[in-house]
């Protein structure tokens, strides 16, 4: 199946590149672009893509806003976030918001089309060790209220001891392949884990359970 993305930044250059980029992917269409937060919700709304590639620093409704309203409206689209900074405060924002992932907008080709492929096929871009760090860091900065873990504190009680351990497994960004082989039990039992962690935490994917496994301090920061 060929992954529609939709492409959300003010620059032009940007959006032009990225667009040129993944149009050369073999698999991957762009079906469209927005110049600001509100458009690319609107866009959303209209284009149904698989992906959104969303900046997280545009006018009229940022993308921080933009990510939490199109996670809202149950839209199948996954968010994958775009920064020019590893360790920006915001990107742990989009995160706690719903956005499957980030990217630094210096990517290689290779790593923005491998990043679209990942997130549409529901996994979290969380392997690379820079985006461990950033949830490590901000959720050990972070003072304020902390909406995933706290709008149910005692859900993960919920969970069984394995489904524990695979929450924590996931919070340390490995795949479903990666915790398999660490527990030495089939795939498809890893993917039942995960989809009975999601719905008992209440969360919309792996992303939001990693964020919610380190504030609730089932992981220890760093």
């Amino acid at each position: 199946m060929t992954i529609r993305v939709l492409i959300a930044d003010d620059q032009m250059m940007v959006r032009e590149g990225f667009s040129v980029l993944l149009g050369a992917m073999p698999g991957i269409e762009v079906a469209g672009e927005a110049v600001n937060g509100r458009e690319a919700v609107d866009r959303v709304r209209e284009l149904a893509p698989d992906v959104v590639l969303m900046d997280i620093r545009m006018p009229e409704l940022n993308g921080i806003e933009a990510t939490r309203e199109i996670v809202a409206t149950d839209s199948a689209a996954k968010v994958l976030v775009l920064t020019t900074f590893d360790l920006d405060e915001y990107v742990y924002q989009a995160l706690r918001a719903g956005a499957s992932g980030f990217l630094l907008k210096d990517a290689s080709a290779r790593q923005l089309a491998d990043g679209v492929r990942v997130v549409a096929a529901g996994e979290a871009l969380l392997a690379p060790s820079v985006t461990r760090r950033l949830i490590t860091e901000f959720s050990k900065l972070s003072e304020s209220p902390r909406p995933l873990a706290a709008s149910n504190p005692h859900a993960y009680g919920e969970l069984t001891e394995r489904e524990t351990e695979v929450l924590v497994l996931i919070a340390q960004g490995l795949s479903n392949a990666e915790i398999a082989a660490r527990l030495v039990v089939a795939e498809s039992t890893i993917k039942t884990h995960v989809s009975r962690v999601l719905v008992k935490l209440g969360l919309r994917d792996r992303t939001q359970a990693a964020v919610f496994a380190y504030e609730a301090r089932l992981v220890t920061p760093g």
